[in-house]
């Protein structure tokens, strides 16, 4: 029972239950660490409390296991986020296009379109065009051109964010990835060149934090 803390105290968990009033969105689960029964217990919290249902970084096997209890629950097995939203959604917000650089780095742009998908976004996926080609990025300059936001996911050096950035009047949301050899360091050399980028108006988020870029264009579109 939430009262009027604005959260319900399961013991292991207080569920912040007032987030969705609060922020506009409830409060997003992340799987790991959790075992099954903590998220089920949860979901049926945030359910009862007429919330949405995110959650990311979810396996299979959880999944699996949720579903027997939540029937309507949506799963992306590239993304590992599921989605259940118990009431029928407004008018969609404005456009944002998820770039990703390369075949690579869709399981981080995916976790982004879901995101965005499940806060009311209209997204449209434009995957596989990194510098290494540029003419791929040209191609599509009439569909980024119309977005109201981008996000750029991209991993080995992370220059794909500036480009894009260069070309059109949006904001864009750089996202780098971990994919790369060694001297990516994990997604380091990428996260660096996105903050040290010379074209204005590109905000970084984490390593691989789809999730993160998804919200927060989210945000920005509302």
């Amino acid at each position: 029972m939430a009262l009027k803390t604005g959260f319900c105290d399961l013991g292991f968990a207080k569920v912040d239950i007032d987030r969705q009033a609060r922020r506009g969105f409830a409060e997003v689960i992340y799987c790991p660490g959790k075992t099954k029964g903590y998220l089920k217990k949860i979901s049926q919290e945030l359910i009862a409390n007429k919330q949405d249902i995110l959650l990311t970084r979810l396996e299979k096997k959880d999944f699996t296991y949720l579903k027997k209890s939540f029937p309507k629950l949506k799963y992306n097995p590239l993304a590992k986020i599921a989605f259940l939203s118990p009431k029928r959604r407004a008018k969609k917000l404005g456009l944002v296009v998820v770039i990703s650089a390369g075949t690579s780095d869709i399981p981080v742009a995916e976790e982004a379109a879901v995101t965005l998908e499940a806060m009311g976004n209209q997204v449209k996926k434009l995957y596989d065009v990194g510098v290494a080609g540029v003419h791929r990025i040209m191609s599509n300059i009439g569909l980024i051109k119309k977005a109201q936001i981008i996000i750029v996911v991209a991993g080995m050096e992370g220059a794909l964010a500036s480009l894009v950035s260069g070309l059109i009047k949006s904001p864009v949301i750089a996202v780098p990835t971990s994919c790369g050899y060694g001297a990516n360091f994990g997604g380091l050399s990428a996260l660096l060149t996105m903050l040290n980028s010379c074209s204005p108006g590109v905000a970084v988020v984490n390593i691989d934090n789809g999730f993160g870029a998804g919200y927060f264009a989210s945000l920005i579109n509302k």
